[in-house]
């Protein structure tokens, strides 16, 4: 059987590779390897994501929630002093999120090894931002966002990308059930990012 990217312990055998991105204005290198998100490059929706993505003015930490190898949190890291918290179920993508920080020297970041929000100790997040794992399907998704808005302090921000084909339009029903402000930031090649804040 198969590993998938949301698995705890991929079985591939590990090739790691190098990848480059331009990422909010930065030319990055992130380590990549087999049974990870989106191994060969920086994909679409997750630089939507980062284009769109403005701080919050709340003042806390920032949780990357589903970080893979970790292009989203490590990219916010080194534009800001606040920590950020990466997360992640995957083995080995919370290795290389480890090993891209390291590359970076980051000193503001935490990384965790994380089913959802199972081994996050902190709810008072001023942002969290993901790119959800949406082929583990409808039920883990909405509960990451149940567990997004009790991990958020008032006036944070959750911000998270969706393919319109993958199910926008759903997402944005359960996150107007959560949120009273939910706004449709961006749109870009049928990628929609949502940003919720709580009040």
């Amino acid at each position: 059987m198969s590993s998938h990217y949301f698995d705890k312990s991929p079985d591939k055998e590990s090739e790691e590779r190098k990848i480059k991105s331009y990422l909010r204005g930065k030319n990055l290198t992130f380590t990549s390897d087999h049974s990870v998100f989106s191994k060969r490059e920086v994909d679409f929706g997750s630089k939507t994501l980062l284009e769109a993505f403005d701080w919050p003015d709340a003042q806390g930490d920032i949780l990357d929630i589903g970080c893979g190898y970790g292009p989203i949190g490590i990219t916010l890291a080194k534009e800001t002093e606040r920590t950020v918290w990466l997360a992640d179920v995957n083995q080995r993508a919370v290795s290389l999120s480890k090993k891209n920080a390291a590359h970076y020297g980051l000193q503001n970041i935490k990384i965790v090894e994380s089913d959802l929000f199972s081994a996050i100790p902190a709810s008072d997040f001023a942002a969290i931002v993901t790119n959800p794992p949406i082929r583990a399907g409808k039920k883990v998704i909405h509960s990451l966002f149940d567990q997004a808005h009790a991990h958020l302090q008032k006036g944070g921000e959750f911000w998270v990308v969706i393919q319109k084909k993958q199910g926008a339009p759903s997402a944005k029903e359960k996150l107007d059930s959560l949120f009273l402000n939910v706004e449709t930031v961006k749109k870009n090649k049928g990628y929609y990012i949502f940003c919720s804040k709580k009040s």
